[in-house]
């Protein structure tokens, strides 16, 4: 009986390998034969869609939960100068109060989350996008060109963007310093400087 039983749990075992085996050869001939369509005009099916953003969200927040906020998000110079950097860096995707979509915020794909109408992100997981960026969305990483001061400035203007009136949004990138590459003069590297996470 107990012999009778082994043989079973083998036969049992070799079945689900050779099932596995089968599924994920099947899969790579899929891959290989180009079978899924990956161009930005034509949208995931809804698993595929499911899967992509669950798998983003997650990684996000578990990734921004030991980043440190700064106390000052409310600083009005940094909200000043995250409106300029606003203005430059962002608002040709993300679009901005009274702004029309832009050809490359309707050509992306996934779309851009229009900012103005505010995002479900923490003010950590805010920093944590635009520092690291996000693969295969088009989200840059701005980490690489800018300091954590630069992107806390991006971050508390966030803060704001979603409440201010068209006219108010012109008042604020206008009243920004020139170019955040004026602002980036002054600053040493583009380490962190305390305020940022501790990823790599």
């Amino acid at each position: 009986m107990r012999h009778g039983q082994i043989t079973r749990n083998r036969l049992i075992a070799a079945g689900v390998g050779s099932g596995l085996i089968l599924i994920l050869g099947v899969a790579w001939l899929l891959v290989y034969a180009g079978a899924y369509n990956i161009a930005a005009d034509a949208p995931h099916t809804a698993p595929v869609y499911w899967l992509l953003n669950t798998v983003r969200d997650r990684s996000i927040a578990v990734r921004a939960s030991s980043v440190a906020v700064p106390t000052d998000l409310g600083d009005q110079k940094r909200i000043a100068d995250g409106a300029g950097l606003y203005g430059e860096m962002c608002s040709g995707c993300h679009l901005a109060p009274g702004m029309e979509k832009t050809e490359i915020s309707q050509g992306l794909y996934p779309r851009a989350p229009d900012l103005s109408k505010g995002t479900d992100l923490t003010p950590r997981q805010e920093f944590w996008v635009i520092k690291h960026g996000i693969k295969m969305t088009g989200m840059a990483a701005w980490g690489v060109t800018h300091n954590d001061t630069l992107i806390w400035d991006m971050v508390a203007f966030l803060q704001k963007l979603p409440h201010l009136t068209p006219a108010q949004y012109q008042a604020a990138v206008k009243s920004a310093p020139e170019s955040h590459e004026e602002m980036m003069k002054d600053m040493p590297g583009m380490q962190s400087d305390g305020h940022g996470d501790h990823h790599n």
